[in-house]
């Protein structure tokens, strides 16, 4: 068992509480995005126990943060919404060094490297004009309620297993994130099973996806995934301060963020 994968489940859980801040950018920020979707993919060949002893621990920190953190993840986004991003985008912005180290793109990236990169900025900073708009939580739980609540996870899953685009921030647009963040919160079982399973069938569709450009097109999906890690930036970046003490709140998150990325690029992406 890799138990040192629990402190990076933790991270990647506490991120997909946070609209906006997807769980596959942390991947990449840990540097084991690549390790991740082939896990996933090998439990079904010779070497599932392999795969259980990476996917285990990192599930177990993944559901102990949900768990744990969500309720403190959903009080600093209410109080503290700015400072909180900019420790994100502080993260983010100081690992992309790293991430072009790791994919090798001074020695292999060309032009429609570079395009492909640019493509995947722009998906997902495109995201920032959709229209999130807050949802009632749903009391009425019937058939069509626990079906919406599958196919959400369905596609949540899907898309948070993409660095830069957010599963939580597509619930937020289904509208059923405050239904499910509020059944974390609460043990609501039934809830959480319906959704959970949906997620765990969209992280298996979505990742036979992904492990096939990244087996047969390692750089260009590497170009794809850079340019959906910058894409988030303009996601996550909440606007310039409009206090002072905040503004001085939001530089220091910043540069913990920037601090963390070194301290995890010097620990995951060392040679």
């Amino acid at each position: 068992m890799e138990w040192k994968n629990i402190y990076r489940g933790m991270m990647m859980g506490a991120s997909d509480v946070i609209p906006g801040v997807s769980g596959g950018t942390i991947a990449v920020l840990l540097g084991i995005y690549d390790r991740l979707i082939a896990a996933i993919n090998g439990l079904m060949s010779k070497e599932w126990k392999k795969q259980l002893g990476f996917l285990i621990p990192l599930g177990i920190g993944v559901g102990t943060a949900i768990l744990l953190l969500s309720k403190l993840i959903e009080w600093l986004f209410e109080h503290y919404p700015g400072p909180t991003q900019f420790f994100f985008l502080g993260l983010i912005i100081g690992i992309l060094p790293y991430l072009f180290h790791e994919a090798e793109a001074k020695r292999t990236f060309k032009w429609n490297h570079v395009m492909l990169l640019l493509i995947g900025a722009i998906i997902v900073g495109s995201m920032v004009f959709l229209d999130a708009g807050e949802a009632a939580v749903i009391t009425t739980l019937d058939t069509k309620t626990y079906i919406l609540l599958f196919f959400s996870g369905f596609i949540a899953s899907s898309a948070m297993i993409l660095p830069g685009i957010s599963g939580s921030f597509m619930l937020l647009i289904i509208g059923v994130y405050p239904t499910i963040i509020g059944a974390i919160s609460n043990l609501q079982l039934d809830i959480i099973a319906v959704t959970g399973v949906g997620i765990v069938l969209g992280l298996v569709f979505m990742s036979k996806i992904i492990n096939y450009f990244l087996t047969h097109f390692r750089s260009g999906t590497f170009a794809i995934i850079i340019g959906l890690v910058i894409g988030s930036i303009f996601v996550v970046y909440p606007g310039f301060p409009v206090t002072t003490s905040f503004l001085i709140l939001s530089v220091v998150t910043f540069a913990a963020g920037l601090f963390v990325a070194y301290i995890l690029g010097r620990v995951e992406y060392r040679d």
